[in-house]
């Protein structure tokens, strides 16, 4: 069973300690919909926050940034399929925002999430998921007008799945769909095999960060470049002689590490002026505060630079769970990669 619990809650519970699935910005995709008349399926999973025109229309009527679906459904729900950005995963809770859909607002939802076998083309793909079995992971809720809900199990799923299906009843429109979940990674590789450990992709985790003013943290682990300084991490100004800001991720699995990324694509005026990555090995569910003598320093402080994507060896053959960056004195980081080898 799920539970609505509040932002505040939710955001400290879930959005700090696990990962959005199926958004766009991991890789996510809408394959499938019911319905989608006035507002199309593919903005549920879009990266940024709504938005609203007031007084623009288009053929259908008035512009909405969501998916709103036609009137009076004779079926029980509209429904939309996406498939996750990751291999998989175990999913823990859902935002469902109504932004903007206010007497069009989906009056009720929930998630079901199925698994089908990966890489498949997309019409084995849709022959698998019409044939699957859907679980139900959320059950229904009520939604409200034009505000933000958040539902979460009391632990994720024993089950992992690669799909979701959200329901509203009977129909109406949504504005963003969140699926939160841990990422199981695709580790049928040899441990031989270097990888960056600290990618989403393969489990990295943003867990603690000092601020995220202009740009998410969890941005820092994404696959592929940065399409402008919004795809980054970036801090606010300091004012305070001797500040530095820092992000702690939990790599997708212990490792050695040998060689680490630091890249600031599109940040141009606002690169840090050093940045440097300490690691530590810590156990299963402990945590660690970042001024905690048992960093170890992995890479001395380098000086920063605009807009440019840069190597550094390490040279440190223990294992390590966690890593931080740390930037001197703040500023934006569009990427960093920790590329080592998963330990026995």
């Amino acid at each position: 069973m799920s539970k609505q619990v509040s932002e505040s809650d939710f955001n400290r519970q879930i959005v700090s300690n696990y990962t959005d699935v199926a958004g766009e910005k991991l890789g996510g995709k809408v394959l499938s919909f019911s319905d989608e008349w006035f507002a199309e399926a593919a903005n549920l999973i879009k990266p940024y926050a709504p938005i609203r025109e007031a007084g623009k229309f288009v053929d259908s009527g008035a512009w909405y940034d969501g998916w709103e679906t036609r009137r009076h459904n004779t079926e029980p729900a509209d429904w939309v399929v996406c498939r996750f950005g990751v291999a998989a995963a175990h999913i823990v809770g859902t935002e469902i925002d109504t932004a903007y859909f206010n007497g069009n607002h989906a009056p009720e939802i929930s998630v079901e999430c199925t698994s089908i076998t990966s890489g498949l083309n997309e019409a084995d793909e849709a022959a698998a998921l019409k044939s699957a079995s859907w679980d139900t992971v959320i059950s229904k809720h009520e939604c409200g007008p034009s505000q933000k809900q958040f539902f979460v199990l009391d632990k994720p799923t024993s089950k992992t799945y690669t799909h979701a299906r959200l329901n509203m009843y009977p129909d109406g429109g949504i504005a963003r769909f969140r699926l939160y979940g841990s990422v199981v990674p695709d580790f049928s590789q040899s441990k031989d095999v270097e990888i960056d450990l600290a990618s989403v992709l393969n489990g990295g985790q943003a867990v603690a960060r000092s601020d995220q003013h202009f740009g998410s943290a969890d941005n820092l682990l994404l696959p592929g470049k940065g399409e402008n300084m919004g795809s980054g991490w970036e801090t606010k100004r300091s004012r305070e002689p001797g500040h530095v800001d820092w992000v702690v991720i939990r790599l997708g699995a212990p490792g050695t590490i040998n060689k680490i990324v630091l890249d600031t694509a599109w940040f141009k005026g606002n690169f840090p002026q050093k940045m440097t990555v300490s690691a530590v090995n810590l156990k299963p569910g402990e945590s660690i505060a970042a001024d905690d003598d048992r960093w170890v320093e992995v890479l001395a402080p380098v000086q920063g630079a605009p807009h440019v994507e840069k190597e550094y060896p390490v040279d440190n053959k223990h294992v390590f769970s966690h890593v931080k960056l740390t930037i001197i004195p703040d500023g934006g980081v569009s990427r960093i990669r920790v590329f080592g080898n998963r330990a026995e």
